[in-house]
């Protein structure tokens, strides 16, 4: 059986804050739509599903993000996950300067959980909470040749 990861599918509870936290990191929106009916409601398991949506894709195409903002039923306000919680998710991003990222992340007023980690000199790396709570893992890679 042949298998890759199409993407990572994440409910917010403001689908356009969350598109601007993440194309202000970087991504590019590739598509948005509002989705409903029984099609939706099999797939996902909810009825009455509808849900706005949105994908969005890394500059270098390998990653992709589907955002919903759901309509109906209800969204479900939870606490934030921590990091040792069971079925924690978090979104992970290579970039070249986290403190450019973390300057665009502050715009948005999401900072750090802790700080800034050196990894033995090999990446610099830090979690963020995001928008709607969503766990961000910046790492910067701090090898000559980057990788």
């Amino acid at each position: 059986m042949a298998i890759s990861l199409e993407n990572v599918g994440i409910a917010v509870r403001d689908i356009d804050a969350a598109i601007e936290f993440f194309t202000d990191l970087g991504l590019s929106v590739v598509g948005r739509d509002t989705i409903s009916g029984t099609w939706a409601d099999t797939a996902v398991g909810l009825d009455g599903n509808h849900a706005k949506i949105a994908m969005l894709s890394t500059p270098d195409g390998n990653g992709q993000i589907e955002l919903f903002e759901y309509l109906n039923p209800a969204a479900i306000e939870t606490e934030p996950t921590v990091p040792h919680q069971i079925g924690m998710h978090r979104v992970a991003f290579s970039v070249d300067d986290i403190d450019e990222a973390l300057a665009i992340c502050a715009r948005h007023d999401c900072h750090p959980l802790r700080g800034v980690a050196n990894y033995e000199d090999v990446y610099k790396l830090t979690y963020v909470r995001g928008p709607s709570g969503i766990i961000v893992m910046l790492a910067q890679d701090l090898r000559p040749s980057g990788r």
